[in-house]
């Protein structure tokens, strides 16, 4: 069938927006969780390539979190090699239940050479739900800037490893109220874990703050002179 479509939304910096369409026998697609899938677990991706309809095809997860493909920093897709080709962009990726765990949206070239992404389904998952509800995507805002933590710094304040987000800066603007300057956290804080999830670098940090729901207060592991702390910090709207 053949449908109009109203836009509700879209969000261009993950590449997702969400239709409307009024129409009866449809049966909606589950959600899997993109979070729980390992490295080598099986996918399907489904769509039209060069216009061959209802086309299947058959891979594995080759690698997660793969960030800043096309200098965006809040992407983070799944690497497959399910064959993707132009035609299948939109389509969904499936695991061995049928849930939906991630939207296929890009290939390294201009056909398939082994290698595809998707959008995971704990991205796609969040940009659909606050689309749907106010057709924006309003995103977290802590008030830093961030960097690596490298074997040098790791080394410098005493690290037992080189991962997490350091606090390089906090801002510190009246006219701009800061959570992270609130909360307390000070320059040369390591981040190594928001909500729970461990943070590796400062893009895993970054994408995690713009993904928590606005005003909400979400639980900061970091070690601060060598110390491990638990901060709380209450999540603003990044400004404009």
């Amino acid at each position: 069938r053949v449908l109009p479509a109203r836009i509700v939304g879209a969000d261009a910096a993950t590449d997702v927006a969400v239709l409307k369409v009024t129409a009866d026998g449809l049966t909606a697609a589950p959600w899997g969780d993109s979070d729980e899938l390992d490295v080598g677990a099986l996918v399907w991706a489904v769509g039209s390539p060069f216009g061959l309809q209802s086309t299947i095809t058959f891979g594995i997860i080759s690698a997660k979190h793969r960030g800043n493909l096309a200098g965006d920093v809040y992407q983070d897709f799944l690497q497959t090699d399910a064959a993707v080709n132009p035609g299948n962009s939109g389509g969904p990726l499936v695991d061995a239940q049928g849930r939906v765990i991630g939207i296929n949206t890009a290939i390294v070239g201009d056909s398939y050479r082994g290698v595809s992404f998707a959008v995971p389904s704990s991205v796609a998952k969040v940009v659909y739900e606050r689309l749907k509800a106010t057709g924006r995507l309003a995103r977290g805002w802590l008030g830093v800037q961030l960097d690596d933590v490298s074997e040098q710094t790791a080394r410098r304040l005493g690290l037992p490893a080189a991962t997490g987000a350091v606090v390089v800066m906090v801002v510190d603007d009246p006219h701009v109220p800061s959570p992270a300057k609130d909360s307390g956290l000070r320059i040369h804080d390591v981040v190594i874990a928001w909500n729970g999830k461990s943070v590796a670098k400062s893009a895993d940090l970054i994408r995690m703050v713009a993904m928590t729901e606005i005003d909400s207060t979400a639980q900061v592991e970091l070690i601060r002179q060598g110390q491990k702390l638990t901060v709380q910090v209450r999540v603003a709207e990044r400004p404009l």
